[in-house]
């Protein structure tokens, strides 16, 4: 499985992001995908994970950002609205398969200015 991370860059306070991650390879392996942080000097963090029939999200964006994906063909996308400089990062995007096995696509920046 292959991931494809973008929509990244600088917004203000108070504005709006929206991240897309794009799949290939065995995508009929994708059992849960999702989106985890990093910001300068912290260590990776939990976002948003989308599991069968149910959405998770860190309490510090819950009713701020959306995960989303269509089905396995179309990407996943994390609408980021209400954005604080907090919010700044490294965000990847994560899938995780039916054997439980993890993967990674590269990071995309998210500069938030005050």
């Amino acid at each position: 499985v292959q991931l494809q991370a973008s929509g990244g860059g600088l917004a203000q306070t108070g504005g709006s992001l929206r991240l897309s991650c794009t799949t290939s390879g065995n995508i009929f392996s994708i059992n849960d995908m999702g989106w985890y942080r990093q910001a300068p000097g912290k260590q990776r963090e939990l976002v948003a994970m989308m599991s069968t029939n149910i959405n998770r999200y860190s309490s510090s964006v819950m009713g701020r950002f959306a995960v989303s994906r269509d089905n396995m063909y179309t990407p996943m996308y994390l609408q980021m609205n209400s954005l604080k400089p907090e919010d700044t990062g490294v965000y990847y995007c994560y899938a995780r398969d039916k054997r439980s096995r993890g993967y990674w696509g590269q990071g995309t920046q998210v500069t938030v200015s005050s």
